[in-house]
């Protein structure tokens, strides 16, 4: 009776946490609980274990208007399953259910933002934006709570910790890890209101980023020349890339490369002209900050600060959540702790020790010999180490655009190209291809997953009137990698439940393998002796920069929490505080140039809150998953690896590769490339 009485204070103390008033607090005492426990106990005294891990938590989430103590302890009698048939009836049926409801609605969300997704031709209108930011499922959760289906879960599927999934792994069948997933679903009781102030704040977030184009054509440099071709690049994917590009330029190049990094900065301190902003009237100098129009300079306003308002608000709008995550108090914790499944520290510390590393100098000195110059800040995204750097990026997208035209072009001969390269069979490879829509994206380009059998998966990305450039290919491969991992999660596991992968990171992983074979499926292979020391140090640079990238993100997100009241231009004046101090600790000493704020400029900490980090875990993944497949079939080992479906993360890579994720061995097999290519 001690222990039972310990789990039950336990569990109120949880429920209680981040309360704010009586309605958000269970009105079941630790006496209700121990009733129902008992009664429940001595009715199936095989299922206690189980028995006094639930009941808590129902009542920790249980409320007045569901029901008083006495109702609470009936509910518990009456639908608590005791053998293990009926449980296994009940979880198909909370499975066959959900794949409904919830497919249903991710189809209706996607349909509703198709005009502010897809580039249909059409401009977006005031009612396109209004339905983006519609969240026809908001009041799912309310209504499970309310007609009870979410504690029925709860009571007879509970939650278990990070910690013990990971320790139960050797002993958990995929059935019993589907059982714990149901678990996972309702540990919160999160208002309809909450969430549809968060899904409106961020669809508006997604429209601010999405819209905003960078018109190339219109730059100056100080001599009042332009240097760029007329094109619309999108922030901060858009520049970046064509920053890519211009390695192999010589010293126009690295004009261009500087011009976008002054670009870039502006946009960081939002000393950029609104004016210029996804507008091609007006010609604007980024070094001087001068803008003219028909040839004759002009005043022009900074942008408002709106950047870093629609950070603050996404803040806030987590916030009105916090306070009904009893497990998951904060924003971090949920990014972290249930969304990762991979703790904040966890991740820090991976990443200050990755960047850190002796590594990082030795590579930095053999980019350095490889450019005959020393680096620059936007050397972070050096990209000499892919085979493509060679190639002229103009030819590259001839090539592209005669293939792929359109879109169906792409679906109809890209995809099923790209896959039999891979070692699919042609029957597995139409069945992929035949649950993937792909759309012409106002974007940079998405992946977006469904979430139910009879609905497709959809690849988004930028499809020009003259078809698709290499920059839209390339992003169109890395998009497919997404789809194809998420056909198969979907499709292939044992059970609805267990549905995806561990974390985004994981998917991120598929997407990156994809991706650095994007010359390859082309039929543009180039041998060369040296690849696999290319790839690792691509991979190797590529964490770098991300992992940077990501502590700012991680760091802005604490100080906010610590800083509730910061107005925008604090928030502004702190992230580039932050971004200033991770280049100078880990950045600088390779890159040069003291106070550089240029971690700050990826798109992803406006319209993705704290979805960063999982790209560079990603990549580690990814580098693990590569030297497992590596002299395999591709196909062979996505198949037997990607449909054992969302087990935590450790528990998914010890299954596919045999070890936890690591960045030893990247940092080893680094090491051994930058020697391999520096006594060339």
């Amino acid at each position: 009776m001690k222990r039972l009485l310990l789990m039950t204070i336990i569990a109120l103390s949880i429920a209680g946490c981040g309360s704010k008033n009586d309605e958000q607090s269970s009105n079941i005492d630790p006496n209700t609980i121990n009733k129902a426990i008992s009664s429940l106990s001595e009715k199936y005294p095989q299922c206690a274990t189980l028995i006094e891990r639930s009941v808590p938590q129902v009542a920790s989430l249980w409320r007045a208007e569901d029901g008083t103590t006495a109702e609470f302890v009936a509910f518990c009698n009456d639908y608590f399953v005791g053998d293990s048939a009926s449980r296994f009836k009940l979880a198909e049926t909370l499975q066959q259910n959900f794949e409904s409801l919830w497919g249903c609605y991710n189809k209706i969300g996607t349909d509703l933002k198709l005009h502010i997704h897809v580039d249909d031709g059409n401009p977006i209108e005031p009612i396109d934006e209004l339905f983006n930011g519609f969240d026809p499922s908001a009041h799912l959760d309310d209504d499970m709570f309310a007609n009870k289906i979410a504690f029925v879960t709860v009571l007879n599927f509970p939650n278990y910790s990070l910690e013990e999934k990971d320790a139960m792994n050797e002993q958990w069948t995929s059935l019993d890890w589907a059982y714990a997933r149901l678990g996972d679903l309702f540990t919160s009781r999160i208002p309809a209101s909450c969430n549809q102030i968060l899904a409106n704040q961020l669809a508006a977030a997604d429209n601010y980023i999405s819209n905003y184009n960078i018109m190339m054509g219109h730059l100056r440099n100080n001599d009042n020349k332009q240097i760029f071709p007329d094109m619309a690049l999108i922030t901060h994917w858009g520049l970046r890339d064509e920053l890519k590009t211009h390695y192999s330029d010589g010293e126009e190049g690295l004009a261009k490369q500087r011009m976008i990094y002054q670009v870039m900065k502006r946009i960081i301190d939002q000393s950029i002209p609104e004016c210029v902003i996804n507008n091609d009237q007006y010609e604007w100098n980024p070094f001087t900050n001068a803008v003219s129009q028909n040839g004759k300079e002009i005043k022009a306003e900074s942008e408002p600060l709106t950047r870093y308002q629609y950070f603050l608000d996404n803040f806030h709008a987590m916030q009105q959540i916090d306070k009904y995550s009893p497990v998951h108090k904060t924003a971090i914790d949920r990014a972290f702790n249930q969304d990762m499944e991979v703790s904040y520290d966890e991740i820090e510390k991976l990443f200050t020790e990755f960047c850190s590393a002796p590594e990082i100098k030795e590579v930095a000195s053999l980019i350095e010999q490889r450019l005959g110059r020393k680096l620059e800040p936007f050397d972070i995204w050096y990209d000499g180490f892919k085979s493509r750097s060679a190639i002229n990026e103009d030819d590259l997208s001839s090539k592209t655009k005669a293939l792929y035209p359109n879109r169906d072009a792409f679906a109809q001969k890209g995809m099923p190209s790209i896959l039999k390269q891979l070692g699919f069979k042609d029957d597995f490879n139409r069945f992929i291809c035949s649950n993937v829509t792909v759309d012409p994206s106002r974007g940079a380009g998405h992946a977006l997953e469904s979430m139910m059998k009879c609905d497709n998966a959809r690849l988004r990305t930028r499809i020009g009137a003259d078809g698709m450039d290499y920059k839209g290919y390339n992003i169109a491969v890395h998009e497919f990698g997404h789809n194809v991992e998420q056909t198969i999660t979907l499709h292939n596991v044992d059970y609805y439940a267990l549905r995806g992968v561990p974390n985004t990171a994981f998917t991120e992983a598929l997407a990156f393998i994809f991706q650095t074979r994007d010359l390859d499926f082309l039929g543009m292979h180039i041998a060369d002796p040296n690849q696999d020391a290319l790839n690792t140090l691509d991979i190797f640079w590529g964490c770098y920069e991300i992992m940077g990238v990501s502590l700012v993100d991680m760091y802005s997100w604490k100080w906010l929490y610590e800083n509730p009241e910061a107005t925008a231009a604090q928030l502004r004046d702190q992230v580039i505080a932050i971004a200033q101090q991770v280049w100078n600790q880990y950045f600088e000493p390779v890159l040069g140039e003291h106070d550089s704020p240029l971690l700050a400029i990826y798109s992803h900490m406006i319209d993705s809150p704290l979805y960063l980090p999982n790209y560079p875990y990603g990549h580690i993944i990814q580098f693990q998953l590569e030297q497992q497949i590596k002299g395999k079939c591709i196909a062979d080992e996505i198949l037997r690896i990607y449909p054992v479906g969302r087990l935590t993360p450790q528990s998914w890579m010890k299954h596919a590769v045999g070890s936890e994720v690591s960045t030893h061995p990247l940092l080893d097999e680094a090491h051994k490339a930058a020697q391999q290519l520096l006594n060339k």
